[in-house]
C-alpha cells in the first residue's frame, strides 16, 4: 500500500508530466485560460489515462509481447487512447455540450497529447504490475488537472497585473509557467529511495 502512495505522489507533484517532464504543453497553455476548461480538461485526460491504461497493459502483456511485436506498441497504445478519447467527445458533447465547445479543437488533441501515450509506455518501460500501472496514471492525471488549476490562477493574476507591453500575451505566459515549473521542482528527491 505505501508503494502504491508514493507512485500516486510521485506521478502527481515530483514527476508531473506538464511541469516536469513538459508533456502536453499544448492543452497546458492552451486550456488553462478558465477555471471550469481546466478542471474539465483535467478530468477528460485524467479518464483517458486510467482507461488507456487498462487496456495498454494487459494487450502489451499478453499479445504483443508473446507475439513478439513489442515494436507495434507506441502504434497499439495511439489507437486504443484515441478509442478513448472519442468516448469522451460524444459524452462531453450529448451531456455537457458548453465544457465540450469550450475545451474546443484541445479535446481530440488529446489522442496525440505525449502525456497520456507517455504514461502508458512508461508503465511498461518501468515493468509497473496492473496495478501500480493504473496508481501511477491516475496520478499523472491528477498531476495534469493540478498543474491545470494552479496555471489558470496564476493566468488569471498574470492578465490582471500591469505587465509592459512586450511581455504581455505569449512571453509573460511562458514566464509564468517556467515559475510554476521551477516551484515543483521542490518535489524533487521527496520519495527518493522509496519506489526501489
Amino acid at each position: 500500500m505505501k508503494v502504491l502512495i508514493v507512485i500516486l505522489l510521485n506521478a502527481m507533484l515530483v514527476d508531473n508530466f506538464v511541469l516536469s517532464k513538459f508533456m502536453g504543453i499544448c492543452p497546458f497553455l492552451g486550456v488553462s485560460k478558465k477555471l471550469d476548461s481546466s478542471v474539465g480538461m483535467g478530468a477528460a485526460v485524467t479518464f483517458v489515462m486510467v482507461c488507456a491504461t487498462l487496456c495498454t497493459y494487459p494487450i502489451y502483456t499478453f499479445l504483443l509481447v508473446p507475439m513478439g511485436l513489442e515494436y507495434l506498441k507506441t502504434i497499439a497504445f495511439i489507437l486504443i487512447i484515441a478509442l478513448f478519447v472519442q468516448l469522451v467527445e460524444m459524452i462531453l458533447k450529448k451531456k455537457i455540450p458548453s465544457l465540450y465547445n469550450a475545451l474546443g479543437v484541445f479535446l481530440p488533441l488529446i489522442t496525440t497529447n505525449c502525456a497520456v501515450l507517455g504514461v502508458t509506455i512508461l508503465n511498461i518501460d518501468n515493468s509497473y504490475t496492473l496495478v501500480k500501472s493504473i496508481v501511477n496514471a491516475l496520478g499523472a492525471g491528477l498531476g495534469f488537472t493540478l498543474a491545470l488549476i494552479i496555471f489558470s490562477g496564476v493566468r488569471s493574476r498574470v492578465n490582471r497585473a500591469d505587465v509592459p507591453e512586450t511581455f504581455k500575451g505569449v512571453p509573460a505566459t511562458l514566464i509564468a509557467a517556467s515559475i510554476v515549473s521551477v516551484s515543483f521542482m521542490g518535489f524533487s528527491g521527496l520519495f527518493s529511495g522509496m519506489l526501489g
